[in-house]
């Protein structure tokens, strides 16, 4: 294989097998790029991000620019790179940084381009039920994720997929592909071809209210959505000053004429739109999981219950 002196840019949990496959096979990796610390955490600290960690615990070189100011390109620049390999990093990278490297950047997406460009593609590919996903391994351009594609893999979405789950399976194929991708690219017989316009969306970033249960959505939606959503933003339901959380779920028929919120029978089967939702294993603050039934035992909800819905903004 062919060595080459690279830089990496990524921040979460999903850069960090990329990052020891590129180690692990004799690359050169010059500098890490990451995000700065952010507050996280009940107590709202500034805490490293899992690439700043691991770089700090292997004494790696690292940089955190708040942004890639043409001070930052010029360091970038001076790096006298063969590429670039980016991985959820989170900063859009200016022309000067993307024509920097001598074979480019190159991006480990978590989707099958151009479906699911953006911030969220795992969730957002959960949420939607698609069938399928993957990674994309792309040459980068000054778009989001419109950049030519290098190679791409698909792997299944099942009906219990979770995102937690997904997001390891996609890393672990994200760190095989983009070793061949670099060698490719490295030997001239690896060329980027076009991505196609047709068959475009865009995984929007999550937001913190998604998490919030619609009983007017249909039951399959929000049992898609448990799943997505799981571990973050987490997803909840109201129940006076109560917000319990809700980590698995079923779907379960419903009463058509139930009013969406309302809890149906003993086991908490609770009427949405279309069918009902089931609750599995759900979570009081501060109180750990409990599987349903330990949970009503010590939390009861009767039948004939209505939980709100959230108000339409």
């Amino acid at each position: 294989m062919t060595k080459l002196r690279l830089a990496f840019m990524g921040t979460p949990d999903f850069a960090l097998p990329i990052l020891r496959a590129l180690i692990a096979a004799g690359h050169e990796v010059a500098t890490i790029y990451c995000q700065p610390p952010r507050p996280r955490g009940r107590g709202h600290r500034p805490l490293p991000s899992p690439v700043q960690a691991a770089a700090e615990k292997a004494g790696l070189p690292l940089r955190m620019p708040e942004r890639l100011d043409a001070d930052e390109a010029a360091a970038f620049a001076a790096l006298k790179l063969d590429a670039a390999v980016v991985a959820a990093y989170g900063l859009i990278l200016p022309k000067p940084v993307l024509a920097a490297p001598r074979l480019g950047c190159l991006n480990v997406h978590a989707s099958l381009l151009p479906r699911w460009r953006g911030a969220a593609p795992i969730e957002r590919a959960i949420m939607a039920g698609d069938s399928e996903t993957g990674v994309t391994i792309m040459q980068m351009d000054e778009g989001l994720d419109t950049g030519p594609i290098l190679m791409a893999e698909a792997v299944p979405i099942g009906p219990e997929t979770t995102a937690a789950a997904l997001c390891h399976q996609l890393e672990e194929l994200g760190a095989r592909l983009i070793l061949v991708a670099l060698e490719g690219r490295a030997n001239g017989r690896l060329v980027p071809e076009p991505q196609p316009e047709l068959g475009a969306t865009y995984a929007k970033k999550l937001r913190r209210e998604e998490g919030r249960l619609d009983w007017r959505l249909p039951a399959g939606a929000l049992e898609r959505r448990i799943r997505a959503l799981n571990p973050a933003p987490g997803i909840w339901f109201a129940l006076g000053a109560e917000r319990i959380k809700v980590l698995a779920a079923e779907c379960a028929e419903a009463s058509p004429s139930a009013a969406p919120g309302t809890v149906l029978d003993a086991s908490l089967r609770i009427a949405c739109a279309e069918g009902a939702l089931r609750p599995l294993v759900l979570q009081r603050a501060g109180k750990a999981p409990q599987a349903r039934e330990a949970f009503l035992r010590g939390f009861p909800i009767a039948a004939g219950t209505v939980l709100p819905c959230p108000a339409i903004s």
